[in-house]
């Protein structure tokens, strides 16, 4: 019984643990789980950018890192609706400082919006930023179509709905 009770928890274990990673980071190194960004109640980092890469669903956006950001299709007029629960597992492109636009991004698009904990979260177009917690390299899009709601953004400033 007890054998099974471990290894009935083992995933479980596995999976807090990938959420408390992603979450985390050391801020003043740039390189935590948001590649150089803080999740949303975090202090934010400094020298964040945001650039256009290629991928598996075309040329879309991506942090200095190279990590893969995500529009939500519930956020309306580049204002977040992502509460606590939800940035726990998709947490907010943040800086200490203003997000600068990379190769392929076009700074017109580059905007920031606060959020309800008082900090600024990047947006481009219409789109707040998110970056995925199963996403655990650069270049990975594990977040793209979850939910029929989470989705890569393209360098046009829209999100780009195809599979991978």
């Amino acid at each position: 019984m007890r054998m099974r009770t471990a290894l009935l928890a083992a995933p479980l274990v596995s999976l807090a643990l990938l959420a408390l990673s992603a979450c985390g980071g050391d801020a003043g190194d740039g390189e935590g789980a948001g590649g150089g960004a803080s999740t949303a109640g975090t202090k934010p980092d400094r020298h964040v950018s945001v650039k256009v890469a290629d991928s598996e669903a075309g040329p879309i956006l991506v942090d200095q890192s190279g990590r893969t950001l995500y529009g939500f299709t519930k956020d309306k007029g580049g204002a977040s609706s992502c509460d606590a629960d939800c940035i726990a597992v998709w947490p907010a492109l943040t800086s200490g400082s203003e997000v600068k636009p990379g190769k392929g991004a076009k700074a017109a698009l580059l905007r920031e919006t606060e959020r309800a904990e008082g900090v600024e979260q990047a947006t481009y177009g219409a789109w707040p930023l998110y970056y995925y917690v199963g996403d655990s390299a650069p270049g990975e899009l594990n977040g793209q179509g979850l939910d029929g709601e989470w989705f890569v953004v393209a360098a046009d400033g829209k999100l780009i709905k195809k599979p991978v």
